[in-house]
């Protein structure tokens, strides 16, 4: 895996993602990126119930066509589209993989689906803490577009927050289980200073830069007030059109959404703060897709 590379998606860069998301995809990788340091050493154990929701889908049967012929499968005329696990703008792959789904293959499957003749309604299975800023948006757009062509469902199996709550809040309906959950309506930046490790180590970072702005946000200096500041202001700058898109494709006020404060909701919660439409098992929600398709 190129650590550095994915050190450059975690860092300095605004995501739409859980904040104990966050926590566990750092710790999973501190040793490989160099912040084991950053952790207490005997750590903490975070127990993360559900998964099995999810069983009826993956077990059920596919019609229509050999399963060899479509990227996705489809049910009774239900092409189900999986949004799993951390969301990213490139996967290069159309499903998920080692524990992703990339915006890119979310995208071309709609496509495909949309264009379909033996489509008759796309189903979204969800279940995601979020992921990159990037992409997340575009995609949102591209399924509002969508909204009037085919029925676009989420199915919560069993949460869409933050990256994945923008992009189920795009669809026709959410339908969320009753230990499911929905929200997360914010961005976070994570920056880690190592400053302080390194001269405890008697080691200097020099850094040699062309423009004064050019090293901002490194991780071998604090952040200055100003730099702090910039960063803010992107971050704000990234949280009202997450906030401004979900008020849209929910027919919700701006302020509305705004004073969520970026919480979760359970079940009926975002039901009532009008995050999803109905609270009922995959297999209901499923019954009343195919029920509403007749």
């Amino acid at each position: 895996m190129n650590f550095p590379h994915l050190a450059t998606r975690l860092f300095n860069v605004p995501l739409a993602i859980t904040p104990h998301k966050a926590e566990i995809v750092i710790a999973a990788l501190a040793d490989r990126l160099g912040i084991a340091q950053l952790f207490r050493p005997d750590g903490d154990i975070i127990a993360l119930a559900g998964g099995g929701a999810r069983a009826f889908l993956d077990d059920m049967d596919t019609d229509d066509e050999p399963a060899e012929s479509r990227p996705y499968e489809v049910f009774e005329g239900i092409a189900r589209i999986s949004v799993q696990g951390t969301l990213v703008q490139k996967l290069g792959t159309l499903h998920p993989w080692s524990g992703m789904t990339g915006y890119d293959g979310i995208r071309a499957l709609l496509s495909l689906a949309l264009e379909d003749p033996g489509v008759r309604a796309i189903m979204l299975d969800v279940d995601s803490p979020g992921g990159e800023v990037a992409g997340c948006f575009d995609l949102t757009d591209a399924i509002y577009a969508a909204r009037g062509e085919k029925p676009i469902w989420s199915i919560l199996t069993e949460s869409a927050y933050s990256a994945a709550y923008a992009i189920a809040s795009a669809t026709d309906r959410i339908i969320v289980p009753r230990t499911g959950g929905t929200g997360s309506v914010g961005v976070i930046c994570m920056h880690v200073d190592f400053s302080k490790a390194l001269s405890q180590s008697g080691i200097d970072v020099t850094l040699i830069h062309y423009g004064d702005r050019k090293a901002d946000g490194n991780e071998y200096s604090p952040l200055s007030k100003e730099v702090r500041a910039r960063l803010q202001a992107d971050v704000d700058s990234m949280g009202e059109l997450f906030v401004d898109t979900v008020a849209r494709n929910r027919d919700l006020t701006a302020a509305r959404v705004r004073n969520t404060q970026a919480g979760t909701f359970l079940g009926a919660a975002g039901v009532e703060v009008g995050f999803a439409d109905a609270v009922m098992a995959p297999d209901e929600a499923l019954a009343s897709l195919l029920a509403e398709l007749g």
